[in-house]
C-alpha cells in the first residue's frame, strides 16, 4: 500500500465525516489495508497528520512552481495561477484538501506552525519580485480568499465567472 493512497483515504475521511472520524482504525478499513500496513507508514495519527500537511505543502509548491516562467511578478502570477487551478478543478480533491488537511492539524501547534510557515513563504515574498508589490500582495491574498471562499461553497461561481475573476486579476499585476 503506497503512502499517498493512504493520504488519501484519510482526506476522504476528513471530507466526508470531519475530523472526529479520523482514527487509525477508520483509515486502514477506508484503504482496504491492515492496521499494520498503516502502522508501516504511519506509526501514530500524528504522524499521519503530519504527513497530510506536508503533502498538502509539498502540492502546492509544486503546483505554484509548474507556473513559473521567471522574471518580475512572475511568482504572484504563478501563485494566482495555481490557486484558480485547485478552485477550477472539476473533481475538487484539491480544493477541500487543504479544509481537510487545516482541520486535523489544528489541535497541533506543530503541525500549525508548518502551515503558518508556508502560509508566509507563500505570501511575504521580497518585493523587488514585482513590479507592484501592494498589487501583487492583494492579487495573492484575494486568490487565496477565493480558495476559502470556493472550500466552504464549490458551486458559488461558474467556469465563466472564475475565468473573468482569474483574467482581472492577473490583468492587475
Amino acid at each position: 500500500m503506497k503512502r499517498d493512497a493512504l493520504l488519501d483515504a484519510a482526506e476522504a475521511l476528513l471530507c466526508e465525516q470531519g475530523t472526529q472520524a479520523l482514527t487509525l482504525s477508520a483509515v486502514a478499513e477506508r484503504a482496504q489495508v491492515s492496521k499494520g500496513g498503516l502502522l508501516y507508514h504511519f506509526p501514530n495519527k500524528e504522524a499521519l497528520i503530519r504527513g497530510l500537511v506536508e503533502r498538502l505543502i509539498e502540492e502546492f509548491d509544486a503546483l505554484i512552481a509548474s507556473y513559473e516562467t521567471g522574471g518580475p511578478g512572475s511568482y504572484t502570477r504563478a501563485f494566482v495561477e495555481a490557486n484558480f487551478a485547485v478552485v477550477m478543478d472539476r473533481d475538487q480533491s484539491r480544493l477541500l484538501r487543504r479544509w481537510a488537511t487545516v482541520s486535523a492539524a489544528a489541535a497541533d501547534p506543530a503541525l500549525l506552525a508548518q502551515i503558518r510557515e508556508a502560509m508566509h513563504r507563500w505570501h511575504d515574498r521580497d518585493p523587488a519580485d514585482d513590479p507592484d508589490p501592494v498589487a501583487a500582495r492583494i492579487a495573492r491574498l484575494a486568490a487565496e480568499g477565493l480558495w476559502e471562499v470556493a472550500m466552504h461553497d464549490p458551486g458559488l461561481y461558474d467556469e465563466a465567472q472564475l475565468e473573468t475573476l482569474r483574467e482581472r486579476l492577473l490583468g492587475s499585476l
